[in-house]
């Protein structure tokens, strides 16, 4: 880790903690030249394998984003939203591997949200399960009262 101030490449660590929940590391550091001493956060990064192969990383705010449209004019909190992505990304970390498909994270997002609003669920299931005509959404919704009955 270079030093921010002179720019040394070497660096001794003073203090680490886990942070957001675990899922990073702050590094409290002093530079072994100058003295300074910087903190750093260390994070594993998710990569999302899209259909076409391209790869990029997970990003939670592009998650939202999606969730969001689903939600549109429906009485769902940012809050929620949030709290809906993190538990996306816990979910598809817990797979242990550092490259997802992203059918893996449509599928991640799928119950949540159902659990956060049943309108947002079907238009976001419309999509990422290509529906193509009514009957699309009526079956979706038999296999939700079906889950309902099951869950009591």
């Amino acid at each position: 880790m270079y030093c921010p101030f002179c720019h040394n490449d070497n660096s001794r660590v003073t203090d680490s903690r886990a942070v957001e929940g675990g899922s990073a590391i702050r590094r409290r550091r002093e530079c072994t030249e100058c003295g300074g001493r910087f903190t750093t956060v260390e994070k594993a990064v998710l990569t999302v394998v899209k259909r076409n192969g391209v790869s990029e990383p997970f990003d939670r705010d592009k998650l939202i984003l999606g969730v969001r449209r689903a939600c549109q004019g429906r009485d769902v909190s940012d809050d929620a939203l949030k709290r809906l992505a993190q538990q996306v990304e816990e979910t598809v970390r817990a797979q242990g591997s550092s490259q997802v498909p992203a059918n893996q994270i449509g599928l991640a997002v799928l119950e949540p949200l159902r659990a956060l609003d049943e309108v947002a669920y079907l238009r976001f299931a419309s999509v990422y399960k290509s529906f193509e005509s009514a009957d699309d959404f009526e079956s979706e919704i038999r296999l939700m009262r079906r889950r309902d009955r099951e869950d009591f």
